[in-house]
């Protein structure tokens, strides 16, 4: 099997090509994405993945993802000369560590590797992040921090975006009200980068508290994020072990439903699936379930913000 590098929310706009090379498209219900003819863009390319086990569909992908196509205006992602040395899953997390000559690979080149390899897994049922490693240790960028987890939110597809765009949006979010046992309603206006996903941010800014006097946060603030991504209208969030203490004097379901319901007031997302490092079988403060996905929980808003 062979591959490419690193990244965390990256824009593209260096020509993501989604166009050209026979059986190349967007039409097709499975695909991966493959380089064009001069490593300058991405080119969506329509492939089977193997239905059933995750692993084998996996290394089936990466294996595809170092094979020349027959398409003379693609590309193989990944170079002759860089080898995947494992694959492995923990939770729904895909753990994929590269040889070193992944290391040697030009920075430019490298974020559109990086970009056909993790969305090309992302296509995979049951992957909802994908982390690499060189050696055995993490990927780091240039400045030597940890890339960490990603998913097809850290990729921008579209020609048209800068590094520098940003757009304006308003957010409704969801914090404990001064009892502690009901959800009050806050807007904030927010600046962000077109680089980061709606359902990121908001996580990220339920995580940074309330702006105004009369909401309490509702989330640990030692807990780290390790990743945020929908799939087929379920938004599935990613923290470490943290998360499950509780920091604040609230209802466990606070905690819980603030996320749930910013996130599907905010997003296309109509459920929402809470992992503990990728796994799904943890008990919130020994009371809220979090092996299913939940819906939204409106009993839990104070009088004033629509409790019926």
């Amino acid at each position: 099997m062979r591959i490419g590098r690193q990244i965390c929310a990256l824009c593209l706009c260096l020509a993501v090509l989604l166009s050209g090379c026979g059986r190349t498209g967007g039409d097709g219900d499975s695909f991966i994405y493959c380089l064009n003819a001069d490593r300058t863009g991405l080119v969506k390319t329509e492939w089977d993945i193997p239905e059933g086990d995750v692993l084998t569909a996996a290394e089936a992908v990466l294996d595809q993802l170092g094979t020349v196509p027959e398409d003379i205006d693609c590309t193989a992602p990944l170079p002759e000369n860089v080898s995947v040395q494992s694959c492995e899953l923990s939770g729904t997390i895909l753990e994929v560590d590269f040889s070193g000559t992944y290391l040697d690979i030009g920075s430019l080149e490298e974020k559109l590797i990086r970009a056909a390899v993790v969305q090309s897994l992302m296509q995979i049922e049951g992957v909802n992040a994908v982390s690499f490693t060189v050696d055995g240790s993490p990927l780091t960028d240039s400045e030597g921090a940890t890339v960490g987890l990603m998913n097809g939110d850290d990729f921008v597809e579209n020609t048209g975006s800068s590094p520098s765009s940003y757009q304006t949006d308003t957010l409704t979010l969801y914090f404990a009200d001064e009892s502690g046992e009901k959800l009050v309603e806050e807007t904030q206006d927010v600046r962000y980068s077109s680089n980061v996903s709606k359902d990121k941010l908001i996580v990220e800014k339920l995580m940074q508290g309330p702006k105004g006097s009369d909401a309490y946060p509702t989330i640990n603030p030692a807990a780290n994020l390790l990743s945020v991504t929908t799939k087929d209208g379920i938004c599935y969030v990613n923290f470490d072990s943290t998360f499950l203490t509780g920091a604040y004097d609230i209802l466990p379901e606070l905690t819980i439903y603030s996320i749930v319901n910013s996130l599907i007031e905010g997003t296309e997302a109509h459920l929402v699936q809470i992992t503990i490092n990728g796994e799904s079988n943890e008990t919130y403060m020994e009371t809220v379930d979090l092996t299913q996905p939940l819906k939204e929980n409106r009993d839990l808003l104070a009088a004033e913000n629509g409790e019926e």
